[in-house]
């Protein structure tokens, strides 16, 4: 098990949300939410035996999907839009 004093997550990759265009803040969305997942469950080992359950699981992986959207987001709006 990781010691999360020793091994810190950054939970804001870069400790920004500016991107250069809207895939990009999609991509990291996507890291954000799978950054949270480990911040949580530190224990790389637990999140392995886990995965095999949430990946065929139809409402857990729709929950991913609404995470990842509200990280979205909340990217796009500090990127006002990528206007």
């Amino acid at each position: 098990m990781s010691d999360a004093a020793a091994d810190p997550v950054q939970l804001v990759p870069g400790n920004s949300l500016i991107t250069e265009t809207p895939e990009e803040g999609r991509q990291l969305a996507v890291k954000m939410a799978r950054l949270i997942v480990k911040f949580t469950q530190p224990d790389a080992e637990v999140r392995g035996k886990l995965r095999q359950a949430y990946a065929e699981d139809a409402a857990v992986l729709t929950a991913v999907t609404q995470t990842v959207a509200t990280e979205f987001a909340t990217i796009a709006a500090a990127n006002n839009y990528w206007k």
